[in-house]
């Protein structure tokens, strides 16, 4: 009998035993295409020596020095790669050990700016609903998913959210993309003015929502317009990349696509590729400034952060990603995996839609593609889906609750950079394949 809490009581778990490239098998001898990087975490696939390699080199030399007391070669290295590849205007960088950290510290630098240069009295954050910014009360607090929130809310800070920019089910018919985004920036200036424009500290969002509604791109100038909103009320802008991040979407930071400068961006999951876990925060000379000039410090920190194992595999990792052809590489599986999807489910009646940016696609279940209509919960369509791409040797990623928490069923998919065309014909054809008997089941 198992001694470890796993998520789910007397789940029988398949063993892991070895992994390599987009592949990884069990103890019993299965293998299975990893068609969601786990969680959207194995950037460069399993088993990369490069990676490896750097990671016994910087264990050769020091494991761990608290950062109280020291800083390291290949932490400054880190964050000089990522201020390299980031927007403009991002000068700076925070290394902590992973998603949820790296939003609860995005969120008490914001609020601790505010202190610094005086505003104190700023103590509003909002987000959007169906957001997820990872499970620590503070991230927990900032995402918008009702599901993951209900059983805390006792104990959770209060939070505001506005509407997801979210075309396949609340575009209307009568906008284009240029009115729907109008619409939602207008909504977020609407909430600030009603909490106080003074009181209002930030506004967190994905540029591409992830785990809670399926890979869901804003529409262009969306973001844009957002920007726009804050500035006017002096609110900073976080963008949250823990998941759409590092080249997931086709460029290193998914913002860049936008073209909008961030206050603050959060990144996590693709940084550290799954070999060591990493996050970090990258924030403005204007954050960094008032904290140089004010206290003199950031009033946070956890012991491991800026640990040397973990910032040696993520240098590796972000040099990898920044070399020629790599990105080109992503967003050319990316278009291939959005093309072979649509071909393979154009005949189910049970898909509603198909989107996302690189390798970050999702898929929109419906028992009804002319309404729209959800599967009714109590099915867990999603749940059989994940159980029947296993049985099939495919690893991805689905979720119920995407409409509103509680109604709705995707699939996620992330796999690795490094998968080859062949290998998403597999992925492709799998799915394919555990959609239809899923379906079958519940009809």
């Amino acid at each position: 009998m198992t001694k470890i809490l796993h998520r789910t009581i007397k789940a029988e778990l398949p063993r892991v035993v070895s992994a390599q490239g987009v592949f990884i098998e069990d103890a019993n001898g299965r293998s299975y295409l990893d068609g969601s990087g786990g969680a959207a975490v194995s950037c460069l696939g399993h088993g990369n020596g490069e990676v490896l390699d750097a990671m016994r080199a910087q264990m050769d030399r020091v494991a761990y020095a608290h950062t109280s007391f020291f800083t390291t070669d290949v932490a400054e290295d880190l964050a000089e790669r990522l201020v390299g590849l980031a927007p403009d205007g991002l000068d700076f960088v925070y290394l902590v050990s992973g998603g949820s950290e790296a939003v609860e510290a995005a969120l008490k630098m914001a609020r601790q700016y505010f202190v610094e240069i005086g505003q104190p009295q700023r103590r509003h954050i909002i987000a959007r609903r169906q957001s997820y910014h990872g499970n620590t009360i503070g991230a927990l607090a900032t995402g918008g998913n009702v599901w993951r929130r209900a059983q805390f809310q006792p104990i959770l800070p209060e939070t505001y959210h506005v509407s997801p920019c979210y075309t396949y089910r609340d575009q209307r018919p009568d906008e284009d993309a240029a009115a729907y985004g109008q619409r939602l920036a207008d909504e977020l200036d609407a909430k600030i003015r009603a909490l106080g424009a003074d009181q209002v500290i930030a506004f967190v969002a994905e540029p591409v929502v992830g785990a809670t509604m399926g890979a869901v791109p804003a529409v262009p100038g969306y973001f844009r317009r957002i920007r726009e909103v804050c500035d006017r009320h002096g609110v900073l802008l976080i963008l949250d990349e823990v998941m759409c991040g590092m080249g997931r979407t086709g460029s290193i930071f998914a913002c860049a696509a936008e073209g909008v400068q961030p206050d603050l961006v959060t990144i996590a999951k693709g940084l550290g590729g799954g070999y060591q876990p990493i996050g970090a925060v990258l924030l403005s000379d204007a954050v960094y400034r008032a904290f140089e000039e004010g206290s003199g410090l950031f009033q946070h920190g956890h012991t491991y952060v800026g640990h040397p194992v973990a910032a040696a595999a993520a240098s590796k990792v972000v040099e990898i990603l920044s070399r020629p052809g790599v990105m080109e590489h992503v967003a050319l599986m990316g278009d291939k995996l959005q093309e072979s999807l649509e071909s393979a489910l154009a005949h189910s009646s049970f898909v509603g839609d198909i989107r996302g940016r690189g390798l970050f696609r999702g898929i929109e279940m419906v028992a009804d593609r002319a309404s729209k209509e959800p599967f009714e919960p109590k099915l867990r369509l999603h749940a059989r889906i994940k159980r029947e791409a296993m049985e099939r040797g495919l690893l991805c990623y689905p979720m119920g609750g995407t409409i509103d928490g509680v109604r709705g069923d995707h699939v996620l998919l992330a796999p690795p950079y490094v998968i080859s065309p062949e290998e998403v014909d597999q992925l492709v054809e799998r799915l394919a394949d555990a959609i239809d008997a899923a379906t079958r089941a519940v009809q």
